[in-house]
């Protein structure tokens, strides 16, 4: 019987600015050969016209950038003095360093060629290509100069040794202490926890030089942890108090000549639905049964923009925060609490102005018309998420005919997403249970439930629509700019990888097109629920996925399956709802001109400042896990290894999700070597293989609150020497080894050092 042929897949699309990277790095490694685009393609494994044409665009560029000359028609070689380059300087977690380009790329700096150079430098240097017998080949490197020393803050604790006052800095950062001048200590006291600056590193100094701009209080306390989390990513944790002034005179304005500018829906039935501590109320839902059986839905949205207006210092306070912060313990609000929790909240029983979508729906919840426009309305109750679960699950409670139907119509459309190709990535919250002094008594888990896709659903279909009414409807005659949110399809080689590995797991990912890769994830995704692996593939196919941005180039939502997305339902904590909200009305209203360059330009940095955001999350709810298990060492828990690096497993525990390290020097019953290919690290003398997804006993060994580390060891594994101390080894499986000239063990072969596959960021 012939096989039937499975569709052909698309060619994986590469950026211009991949190709550039993939350019300069052949160019690079052959300085004195002049190249055509032909060979470049070739070179490339590049055969399609589109992207051959885009080298020659490429090489356009790069000769007028002055990193190419062009010998002879045609063709290119590096220019003589292309080896030299200017760009911004940023740390890695192990002491080396990478230098970001304009052009966007990045060139590996080892740890000994800084010359001095700190984070955030502007630093001229040196490249080169460099050859790895066990390795790919890198671009690498050499700091020539310092050409701007960063202004930017780091977060450490001062200690008043007897020659000198340094300060140890916290986070990856800064890998060196600062010394600090005895008069710019600024009244700090030995063992606390300082906000300070670097301000030279003179050249015969071992340590670079600083001073304590300000001192946040002891270390250990709650309260001085999550505020040097926020200042370790250069995030704000008050506000100055003329923006407190300035929003305690703003008044709601709700007026009748406002009402009347505006679609009254007071007299609908309107809900919101929050978290039980949340404070800031800036959706809410709206129902009615129309005279014909159809239903209308209304999504109102908090309108932020009609209270703060651009370019007032509370909206300069906004952009630059862009988002608010969520720690363990509290919110860090975008805008001023007066406004946030109160004016712009959409508080119950109280006329509130919003910028809504109103939807005529059909009982199947395919969209009959919509409506988008400004409304007043007036929230007839205010509902936890665990209150309008209850009314779903016992069908009794208040407002239950809204909630049943709102229900009804959101799982249908739920199911309609998924059709067309859209992930269902539902990752479990950790959560901390904390005393008065915000200690850590206790770790639960968040799960997402019905009435949580209830409002996801009619959040999600307001997004899209008023993406599409922009980008679609009102950009027919002139493309209009507008603020989209973006995500670009996986890169192809980490989607291979991950087949490969959930391959030996026995699930299987099909299919060439987005749609059809998006059904069979979400398939391996359900066939793994409630087993151990079920958390592991969840997060190594979120790494495989691109990470979602703003931008005002489109090219849709892979993981949602949108062709047109935005963030419109929350400018209370986004500054890009807020401009989304601010571009609507001016197009609603005719006009029809943006500044498309300062829009991106914005973009760019809500992106930046939304990663600060969540790195800052996700280093509170580490330190929360250390200090939950700082006083259980030696206590035994079941963990699964959720990383395999060079340097050791990953566990993270069952019961709590707390992540920590069994360092390698610990396996000490034989000697490991570590295969990236298979995420494993394989003993050399007795085979046993540690793989991601194997469940383990550990017991806690090592807690470290400054650094916010922990260390586990593997409970029953001999402590009597440390067998792996000092190598670090790949292990070469016999296929990769037929193709060696000489049968080197790899005992005796020289370790390399790669970067992890398997390591959680």
């Amino acid at each position: 019987m012939a096989k039937s042929k499975q569709p052909a897949a698309k060619p994986q699309r590469i950026t211009k600015k991949e190709l550039r990277m993939a350019i300069a790095s052949i160019f690079a490694s052959q300085p004195k050969t002049p190249l055509n685009y032909k060979q470049l393609a070739a070179a490339l494994g590049v055969k399609d016209d589109p992207t051959r044409r885009l080298i020659n665009d490429v090489l356009r560029e790069m000769e007028a950038d002055g990193r190419l000359v062009e010998p002879s028609t045609g063709k290119y070689r590096l220019a003589a003095d292309a080896n030299r380059a200017t760009g911004l300087l940023l740390m890695n977690a192990d002491g080396t360093a990478t230098v970001r380009l304009p052009d966007g790329t990045e060139v590996s700096i080892p740890q000994h060629n800084l010359n001095r150079a700190l984070h955030g430098d502007t630093v001229e240097i040196d490249i080169r290509r460099r050859r790895h017998r066990q390795a790919p080949d890198t671009t690498e490197g050499d700091v020539l100069q310092v050409i701007e020393r960063t202004q930017r803050e780091f977060v450490g604790c001062i200690y008043f040794d007897p020659d000198a006052i340094r300060v140890s800095p916290e986070g990856k950062n800064l890998p060196y202490e600062v010394e600090i001048d005895p008069k710019s200590i600024n009244g700090a006291k030995h063992g606390q926890k300082v906000i300070f600056r670097v301000d030279d590193w003179p050249e015969r100094s071992q340590s670079p030089q600083g001073h304590v701009v300000e001192v946040l209080g002891d270390a250990g306390v709650h309260e001085v942890e999550m505020h040097a989390i926020l200042a370790e990513f250069e995030l704000p944790y008050h506000f100055p108090a003329e923006l407190d002034r300035l929003a305690d005179a703003i008044e709601p304005g709700i007026t009748p000549e406002e009402c009347a500018r505006r679609r009254d829906m007071r007299g609908v039935p309107t809900l919101t639905i929050d978290p039980a501590d949340a404070k800031d109320f800036d959706d809410a839902l709206s129902l009615q049964t129309l005279p014909n059986g159809n239903i209308e839905v209304g999504v109102h949205i908090a309108d932020v923009t009609h209270y703060v207006q651009p370019s007032t210092p509370i909206d300069d306070e906004a952009s630059q925060r862009a988002t608010s912060v969520y720690l363990v313990d509290r919110c860090v609000p975008m805008l001023p609490e007066r406004l946030s929790n109160f004016v712009c909240s959409l508080r119950p029983d109280e006329d509130k102005l919003c910028f809504s979508v109103v939807f005529k729906l059909n009982s199947k919840a395919e969209v009959l018309n919509k409506w988008i426009g400004r409304t007043v309305i007036r929230s007839n109750r205010r509902f936890a998420y665990e209150e309008a679960q209850q009314v779903i699950e016992t069908g009794q409670g208040d407002m239950l005919h809204e909630i049943m139907t709102m229900h009804q119509l959101a799982q249908q459309l739920r199911t309609q997403r998924f059709k067309q190709g859209a992930i269902a990535f539902e990752r479990v919250e950790v959560k901390f249970h904390l005393d008065e002094h915000g200690h850590p008594t206790g770790v639960y888990f968040k799960e997402s439930k019905e009435a949580n896709q209830l409002i996801e659903e009619f959040m999600l279909l307001a997004n899209r629509t008023v993406a599409e009414f922009v980008g679609r409807e009102l950009s027919r005659k002139r493309e209009l700019p507008f603020v989209y949110r973006i995500h670009d399809r996986p890169n192809q080689e980490k989607l291979d990888s991950f087949r490969t590995f959930i391959a030996r797991f026995g699930y299987q990912l099909e299919g060439a097109t987005p749609r059809k890769i998006g059904q069979s994830m979400n398939k391996v995704i359900a066939q793994t629920r409630g087993k151990a692996e079920h958390n592991l593939i969840e997060t190594l196919a979120l790494r495989a996925m691109a990470k979602a941005r703003y931008t005002i180039n489109n090219i849709g939502h892979y993981g949602l399956a949108f062709d047109y997305y935005t963030h419109f339902t929350s400018p209370i904590r986004r500054y890009p709802d807020m401009m989304v909200h601010r571009l609507l009305s001016q197009y609603l209203d005719g006009q029809t001109t943006a500044n498309a360059e300062a829009l991106e330009a914005q973009c760019t940095y809500a992106t930046s400042q939304e990663i600060r955001a969540a790195d800052a999350e996700r280093a509170s709810i580490k330190y929360k896990q250390v200090e939950f298990l700082a006083d259980k060492h030696g206590q035994q828990f079941l963990g699964t290894i959720s990383g395999v690096t060079n340097f050791g497993l990953f566990i993270e525990l069952v019961d709590s999700q707390c992540e920590g390290l069994v360092a390698l020097r610990d396996l000490s019953d034989d000697y490991y070597l570590f295969d990236e290919d298979s995420y494993s690290l394989v003993g050399e003398r007795t085979g046993r293989t540690f793989q991601l997804g194997q469940n383990l006993m550990v017991e806690v060994y090592r807690t470290n609150l400054d650094r916010k580390q922990i260390d586990f060891r593997i409970v029953d594994m001999p402590q009597n020497g440390s067998r792996n101390q000092g190598r670090m080894q790949f292990y070469n499986p016999p296929d990769k080894q037929m193709h060696k000239k000489s049968k080197t063990s790899a005992k005796s072969s020289k370790p390399k050092a790669k970067t992890s596959k398997g390591k959680k960021k």
